[in-house]
């Protein structure tokens, strides 16, 4: 029998924080590059010397604050009830695996248990947010 707690499963962890990591720093480039095309137009009329209204280089300059951002309630509750049935996907998966990795069968079981708690998590955060918008 083999140890699948050891070197195997060491690397798929290694592997999934290498690639959160290059996702993160790919979404920050990403940003960046958007942004800088967003104000090369500002740029090169600048070199030309051309007259520019204030307007048009505040509208340019400014960035759009993630504060002002409205949480849309329906998206948290999309998302936790994909969360849930993806929960209950993992929970019942873990007795099919009773006979190849009986050694998996209860971290399956809490995996699906977490999954759960985050969807009802977010579940309860959409009911918050239609709460305070109604009382504001």
């Amino acid at each position: 029998m083999h140890n699948f707690f050891g070197p195997p499963m060491a690397a798929i962890f290694i592997g999934m924080f290498v690639f959160m990591a290059v996702a993160t720093v790919a979404g920050i480039i990403s940003e960046y590059k958007k942004r800088q095309m967003e104000l090369e137009p500002l740029r090169a009329a600048i070199e030309r010397g051309q007259q520019l209204d204030p307007a048009i280089i505040e509208r340019l300059m400014a960035r759009e604050p993630y504060q002002n951002q409205d949480i849309n309630p329906v998206h948290l509750r999309v998302g936790g009830i994909i969360s849930i049935a993806a929960g209950i996907g993992v929970a019942l998966l873990s007795p099919t695996v009773l006979v190849a990795l009986p050694k998996w069968v209860f971290p399956l079981l809490g995996i699906g248990g977490l999954a759960v708690c985050v969807g009802i998590g977010l579940l309860v955060s959409a009911r918050v947010v239609e709460r305070s918008r109604t009382h504001a």
